[in-house]
């Protein structure tokens, strides 16, 4: 028989139940003679009892035949709960408060036997917490011998002499149950390591200890091969056991809850799912594509199929995942913190696309929260919160859209952009329904361009978009992240380009969201004064944090890269350039320099830009900036006047222009001579950046009205005036951008409840033709647009433009040529008075032989009274407005007028 191993406890005396207990259990084998060897364990602490044999367990090993193969098991002072037959050694370590019973089962074969299990009795005392009952082994002994020690049957064994060791020899631990510090830890959701805890771990001696965190288990049994072990259950969901191997196998865990039973992966014998490439890039702020790597993705690792989790959260002391396959429980779902990086992963067997997940965060004061994935990419449809485990599988059919994409810079080639709020522009339309009808919108229309509103998920629709929670996940409100990339893909296919708003300026309190995420602030500034957005109740993100910075940049890339985005829009930039925005004296801090600049901000713009046009070529990103901030549009290594490199932004909103044309145009034409230089005035700086002229959504609600219902004067010359003013608009330096509802004059505001009153354009509306002239003309205006490349190709150079007239403020009279690149011009005239003007001189050319009117805004078909030029028109020798020839046109009421050479 195997040789009794020595004590470790405090005392090695035995008493005489222990030997009594001993002896009856060594005769009860030798009669048997296939039995399995007994090995006593180690006695406990002074004053405490040992574990005695039943006689009815001897009665039974007497008369039945021993198994060739037992299964090993640990009971923990239970009733008698099984029928096979086990070896037992009584184990002196127990958590406080517990009765102790250590069982070990010696695998000798395979059959099953009908011998009934032997349940060991209750000890009459507890344990002192923390201590152990161990073999100690010493490392000369046989393999043989040592495996016999960790539960080989005496037949593999070979009898070995056991030398009582001292320290530095090994310990070889009898229970695997998991430590009482361990325990408290993984209840409390605050063990940063949970996989060294959890999961199969060789034993120094030999042998696999497999530890499992199962809350709500009633049993758990290891399965790996032809080995079946069912884990001794230490409380609290806790379950441990140790299998007779010397490596760790492959296995599966079958779990035994009341009324199923499951049999599953063990999440904790997986090893990490993120490489240190990844971490140190992440680490660095420099991983440009951090959606690959953190938040949720099913995988096939390690050969099996589930989805890995990872999250940043530094602050957290720990971080679970909790979802629908778990019943929103994390109990049992610790995540490992990977080195200092601050990002937890765990990586889930068997789930996949569709389940519902959050992170339940254990702040620093240790309570919990449960937060939305800063990363998801798809997400519940609102008010519901949850996020969603996705994955793509859209094949693309825009192949030859992406190819041509970057064939001329953004700021040299014909841009009109059409401005709509997805959810309201045809209310209740899904992206693939959208996608029927929008395209085909567009390209009648002529736009080159569609600009989308804020499409990133948010809770709150009143906002347009603009407070956004989910910045990687399309709204769910229209459908799924591949409804939108097949909306995007049919836009493209018509020839339409496809901008979208983004906000990296601000984002909402919402608890569940980025908001204090790990229980400190992360996503904003640690700073209340720099943290807190004056204007609308959120939050600003603090530029300064790499990690910060990494999430916006990559955030950009992540829309151009994945749902093939032309360009993105910036929202609210001046907000982000200054530290006093909004603020009073004593609300902010100078920077290092003593100036109002924010510099973070500033730094992160330009990585943002400089990464996106090397990443993506044809892309262009537009700033939404309503200062003078120098260098808007200037390369970001370009440094100005002001000392700053350029932001490297393609195109920047010219609000400016808006509120100066606006304000000209709001104006009855009696008086217009007053205000003559709103108009003119554009032109002073129009160099100074590549602009866009927008008339947004900003422009037609909140009490502003719609364009139409801005300009004077009764229902006819409210329409003549919206028509000159858009010609006039569509022929000034600079792309052009309307939002959805003025290309027919609608005369409500914009609301995002109802969208645009579509109704007006039924035929069965009596004035139905009124507001159809105003998009006809729309559609005329892109058609000429796009053939003149004199109105597009040299918008951000001054040799592309050249005042004809621009002083004749009595006239209410502007007229400008433009220019293409080869020196080809159209002459523009926009007349905003109420009266026809005949034969009004325009200084010209006299290189020109014949002027032909291609467009004029008050033709009939338009609405217009029907005052044209409808013959080529010759220049006379007569010299006007500087220049040596002239020619006489009839100017309409309340027009703009387009003519080319001949």
């Amino acid at each position: 028989m195997t040789p009794r191993l020595p004590s470790s406890g405090s005392d090695p005396k035995k008493t005489a139940e222990q030997t009594n207990a001993a002896k009856a259990a060594t005769q009860a084998a030798t009669a048997a003679k296939k039995t399995v060897a007994k090995q006593a364990a180690a006695a406990p602490a002074p004053a405490k009892k040992t574990v005695a044999k039943e006689a009815s367990a001897k009665k039974a090993v007497a008369k039945k035949t021993v198994a060739k193969k037992a299964v090993a098991k640990k009971a923990v002072a239970k009733k008698a709960a099984g029928k096979k037959t086990v070896a037992e050694k009584a184990v002196a370590k127990k958590a406080p408060g517990k009765k102790t019973v250590a069982e070990k089962a010696v695998a000798a074969g395979a059959a099953k036997t009908g011998a009934k299990k032997t349940v060991a009795k209750k000890t009459a005392g507890k344990k002192t917490a923390g201590k152990k009952a161990v073999a100690r082994i010493s490392p000369e002994q046989t393999p043989a011998a040592r495996a016999g020690a960790v539960g080989t049957s005496p037949a593999e064994a070979a009898p070995a002499a056991v030398t009582p060791l001292t320290p530095p020899e090994m310990d070889v631990v009898l229970s695997p149950a998991v430590t009482a510090a361990d325990r408290d830890r993984l209840l409390a959701g605050t063990h940063h390591a949970p996989h060294s805890v959890l999961g199969a771990h060789p034993l120094p001696g030999g042998g696999v200890a497999v530890r499992a965190f199962r809350p709500y288990a009633l049993a758990v049994t290891v399965v790996a091969g032809d080995l079946r072990t069912e884990l001794h259950d230490d409380g609290d969901g806790f379950f441990s056991g140790l299998l007779p191997l010397e490596d760790v196998p492959e296995y599966r865990l079958l779990v035994t809850y009341e009324g199923a039973v499951q049999e599953t992966e063990d999440a904790y014998r997986f090893l990490p799912t993120l490489g240190e490439l990844d971490l140190h890039l992440i680490g660095e702020g420099r991983h440009e594509q951090l959606w690959t790597v953190l938040g949720a993705h099913p995988m096939t690792h390690q050969g099996v199929p589930g989805t890995r989790f990872s999250v940043w959260a530094p602050n957290a002391r720990g971080v679970r995942v909790a979802g629908t396959f778990n019943f929103w429980d994390g109990t049992g779902f610790p995540m490992r913190s990977l080195g200092g990086t601050g990002v937890w992963e765990l990586f889930v067997p068997g789930i996949g696309e569709g389940e519902l997940y959050k992170f339940d965060i254990t702040r620093p004061d240790g309570s919990h929260v449960l937060k939305a994935d800063p990363m998801a990419r798809r997400t519940e449809e609102p008010p519901a919160t949850a996020s969603i485990v996705t994955s793509s599988a859209y094949e693309w059919g825009d192949g030859e859209w992406l190819a041509h994409r970057a064939d001329r810079p953004a700021h040299e080639a014909p841009m009109s952009i059409y401005e709509l709020h997805l959810a309201s522009w045809r209310p209740g339309l899904t992206y693939r329904q959208l996608a029927e009808q929008l395209p085909a919108y567009l390209k009648d229309l002529g736009f080159t361009h569609v600009e989308l509103m804020p499409v990133a998920e948010h809770p709150f629709g009143g906002s347009w978009g603009y407070q956004v929670t989910g910045f990687y996940a399309p709204t769910a409100r229209l459908g799924t992240p591949d409804d939108f990339r097949f909306l995007v893909d049919s836009l493209h296919q018509a020839g339409i380009g496809v901008l979208m708003d983004w906000v990296p300026a601000h984002f909402p309190r919402d608890a569940w969201a980025l908001a204090e995420f790990d229980g400190r602030p992360l996503y904003e500034h640690s700073d209340p004064l720099r943290a807190a957005h004056p204007d609308w109740g959120t939050l600003e993100f603090d530029f300064g944090r790499r990690e910060v910075r990494n999430f916006l940049v990559a955030n950009a890339l992540y829309w151009c890269e994945e749902f093939h985005i032309d360009g993105l829009r910036v929202d609210a930039v001046a907000s982000m350039l200054y530290l006093d925005y909004s603020r009073e004296p004593g609300q902010w801090t100078p920077n290092e320099h003593g100036g109002r600049e924010n510099l973070d901000a500033v730094a992160f713009l330009q990585e943002m830009n400089a990464t996106v046009y090397r990443r993506v070529p044809g892309v262009v990103t537009i700033a939404e900036e309503s200062t003078a901030w120098d260098g808007v549009t200037r390369a970001t290594h370009h440094q100005g006047p002001s000392g700053f490199g350029g932001l490297g932004f393609g195109l920047k909103w010219n609000m400016g222009w808006m509120h100066d044309s606006l304000e000209y145009m709001s104006k009855e034409p009696v008086h217009r001579k007053y205000h003559h230089h709103e108009m003119t005035f554009s032109m002073v700086y129009a160099y100074s950046e590549n602009y866009v002229l927008p008339i947004s959504h900003d422009e037609v609600v909140h009490g502003k009205r719609s364009l139409v219902s801005k300009m004077p004067g009764d229902w006819w010359q409210q329409r003549a005036n919206h028509r000159a003013y858009l010609g006039y608009m569509w022929a000034h330096p600079g792309k052009q951008l309307l939002f959805m509802g003025q290309e027919f004059a609608q005369g409500a505001e914009w609301s995002e409840a109802h969208g645009p009153d579509w109704w007006l354009l039924d035929p069965n509306y009596e004035a139905e033709a009124e507001h159809r002239g105003v998009r006809d003309l729309v559609r005329d205006l892109n058609a000429v647009y796009r053939d003149v490349p004199a109105l597009w190709e040299c918008d951000t150079h001054p040799s592309g433009f050249e005042w004809v007239v621009g002083d004749a403020a009595d006239d209410n009279v502007f007229a400008f040529l433009r220019y293409d690149a080869e020196g080809a011009p159209l002459l523009v005239v926009s007349h905003f008075a109420a009266v026809v003007r005949p034969d009004y001189r325009i200084g010209v050319p006299d290189d020109v032989p014949a002027w032909h009117e291609v467009l004029t805004t008050d033709a009939e078909q338009y609405g217009g009274s029907g005052v044209t030029n409808p013959h080529p028109v010759k220049p006379e020798p007569q010299a006007w407005h500087g220049r040596p020839a002239s020619i006489r046109l009839t100017l309409p009421p309340l027009s703009t007028i387009w003519l080319r050479p001949a």
